[in-house]
């Protein structure tokens, strides 16, 4: 038998961990043939086949699954073991990949971006946006080392920190007839909404502020973008209920803004694999994330 390599241990984990060829070679940012290249060489080398496929998705072989704990276990030591060495080095290297929603993207990374390029100019930060759900999926398959989400998530494979909490805010045009200084549930049951899109853990906070005051809404739009939830509403269309960070000093020169009474708010969390080895560039992209969440309070 030959010895087989970490990167082939490593490509062999992540498609195992996605389920796919070409979710692996995405993270691994390689094409799908140089990702199945590497499975069949690590194959030859171990003389067994180690996947198999089950209808869609890809599976472990008897073999498979027992190479699966092991390879972990080695790569994690690796990594341990870089962590250890890179002390002895000066600077913080490596990449960091993160996933965030646009709202905290466009409001709160920018400065954390640019400070971690000033200081840390061999860290590279990849950062990806969506929902929360995707989020915590792919950083359970290991396809993210961190994600900036909305909670509450519910995983047991990962471990959640609270970053920050901040309110909801009702927006309006600045043309428009004007609102209470406190907004309640009841005045909005006659005013066109427009609300972020189902299934996100944004509007199922809002939903359930509404439903705690017995009312239902059905809104005049449903967008995914809190850019242009505020466009539609700057130019008359409706109101809005959106997270505080997304207004900037410009939107309040053109919207109406209230506080809502009861208040709500929603937490923003970082996640990570429970099983995952903390690397100083993880920790140096944590920290900086808390501390511009914690100069926001």
């Amino acid at each position: 038998m030959q010895m087989f390599s970490f990167e082939q241990l490593d490509t062999f984990v992540r498609v195992m961990e996605s389920g796919s060829f070409s979710a692996a070679a995405a993270s691994l940012e390689l094409s799908q043939p140089a990702v199945s290249q590497q499975i069949r060489e690590l194959e030859r080398r171990l003389g067994t086949r180690l996947l198999e496929r089950v209808g869609r998705k890809i599976a472990p072989t008897a073999a498979g699954a027992t190479l699966l704990g092991y390879a972990r276990s080695l790569l994690d030591t690796a990594a341990e073991a870089a962590e250890a060495i890179g002390r002895h080095a000066e600077g913080v290297q490596g990449t960091v990949r993160i996933g965030t929603g646009a709202t905290a993207c466009l409001n709160l990374l920018p400065p954390v971006l640019a400070g971690i390029q000033q200081g840390y100019p061999g860290l590279q930060v990849i950062v990806g946006t969506g929902n929360t759900g995707d989020f915590v999926r792919r950083v359970e398959q290991n396809l993210l080392d961190m994600a900036l989400v909305t909670l509450p998530v519910s995983s047991r494979a990962l471990r959640v920190s609270v970053v920050l909490e901040e309110p909801f805010v009702l927006i309006g045009p600045g043309s428009a007839r004007k609102l209470p200084r406190l907004v309640a549930p009841r005045h909005l049951a006659a005013l066109p909404m427009m609300l972020f899109e189902p299934g996100t853990n944004t509007r199922q906070q809002v939903d359930a502020w509404l439903l705690e005051a017995g009312l239902r809404l059905q809104p005049k739009m449903e967008l995914g973008s809190v850019e242009a939830i505020k466009e539609m509403v700057a130019a008359g269309l409706g109101y809005s209920i959106i997270p505080q960070m997304a207004l900037r000093q410009d939107d309040r020169r053109i919207l109406q803004v209230r506080s809502l009474a009861p208040v709500l708010t929603r937490q923003l969390g970082l996640i990570v694999r429970h099983d995952k080895p903390v690397t100083r560039a993880m920790r140096v992209v944590g920290e900086a994330i808390l501390a511009a969440a914690g100069a926001r309070r």
